[in-house]
């Protein structure tokens, strides 16, 4: 009878010690969720910063006067597609 009340209280603290570390681990798991939105956030935030870096350097090499023939071809490009985009518009307006 003594061994078998030794043996529940042996179990019962181990139970204890098992609920201790699964409270631990709970609080470890909502930190932890709590650290990745905040880095999600973060990142979004950036990606943000660097689409708007992005737009200004655009409008910087567009301002500037030194081009390389490389870059100034490319933006011809941009810029008669466009042109072809406006006038599709305007015959679609005027159809």
């Amino acid at each position: 009878m003594v061994e078998i009340s030794v043996q529940i209280k042996a179990i019962q603290e181990k139970l204890q010690l098992l609920l201790k570390q699964q409270q631990l681990l709970q609080k470890e798991n909502q930190q932890l969720k709590k650290n990745l939105e905040k880095m999600q956030n973060d990142k979004l935030q950036k990606e943000s910063d660097l689409q708007g870096l992005i737009q200004q350097l655009e409008t910087v090499k567009i301002g500037g006067a030194q081009w390389s023939p490389s870059e100034k071809l490319l933006m011809e490009k941009r810029i008669d597609g466009y042109l072809k985009e406006i006038e599709k518009c305007l015959l679609l307006l005027n159809a």
